[in-house]
């Protein structure tokens, strides 16, 4: 084996920390993902887990420490980070008074996607997200899953090296979350694309994380592929029994 091989890396943080007041909301977290899969940022509410992802969107300044997303620094390169990142918000994003289709042009123009490619760019997003039926249909008439199909297409449009999503599948119902499981599993080959998800679904990210990392109180906890982090916590251990042995194990009556 060649030992200067280097595994692309889609980010990277380096005692990454946000504080408001004396109160850590990150706490010095370090880690490096490797780019080409599905990672997962797991734990309870409050644990940190979107506080991290704004900071590497660039929508909220470190208090300290560093992080790089597709290569740029996130306080340093801010634009840069920008051009080479998706993301799509847990609350809804889509224009309901205009069709799918409008919306797509609306976004493609926003990530300066080349009028050439714009057609072409919009069937493509249409055609893999399943939406070719919908693209003339106003999206106040979309289902649930239907219309977090579309943010995803959107986020998509200008082949994102990383695509962040906040809570992707939060209110569908199961037909729904797995239509969108069986597009976001295809995305990282169709696209070369890192997808960094939050969920509080342990059966999702068992199912679509190549490694996941838990947060508890700003920290981290444990990180690793589902299998190693199932195998600490003993035989037929699912991510929820991790869940549990990371985060305490008990019930938070105020999140």
């Amino acid at each position: 084996m060649d030992g200067d091989t280097q595994v692309p890396i889609a980010f990277s943080a380096d005692r990454l920390t946000k504080r408001y007041g004396t109160v850590r909301a990150v706490d010095a977290i370090s880690l490096s993902v490797p780019a080409c899969g599905i990672f997962g940022l797991l734990g309870r509410n409050g644990a940190g887990k979107s506080t991290t992802i704004k900071m590497l969107t660039t929508l909220l300044p470190p208090t300290s420490g560093t992080a790089r997303v597709a290569g740029f620094d996130v306080v340093r390169q801010p634009v840069d980070v920008r051009r080479h990142i998706g993301y799509v918000p847990q609350m809804p994003s889509a224009d309901v008074d205009l069709t799918g289709y409008e919306n797509l042009l609306i976004f493609a123009k926003l990530y300066v996607v080349p009028r050439p490619l714009r057609a072409g760019r919009i069937d493509d997003a249409l055609s893999f997200m399943g939406l070719q039926e919908h693209r003339n249909t106003l999206v106040g008439r979309y289902s649930g899953g239907l219309r977090r199909r579309l943010e995803i297409a959107q986020s998509m449009l200008h082949h994102p090296q990383v695509l962040f999503l906040d809570e992707p599948t939060e209110g569908l119902d199961p037909v729904a979350r797995h239509a969108v499981w069986d597009r976001l599993q295809a995305l990282p080959a169709q696209l070369g694309t890192t997808i960094v998800l939050t969920t509080h679904y342990m059966d999702e990210a068992q199912a679509l994380c190549d490694r996941v990392c838990f947060l508890n109180h700003g920290s981290i906890a444990a990180q690793g592929t589902p299998g190693e982090l199932m195998a600490t916590a003993g035989p037929g251990a699912t991510l929820d029994d991790v869940f549990l042995r990371v985060t305490g194990g008990t019930v938070d009556e105020s999140t």
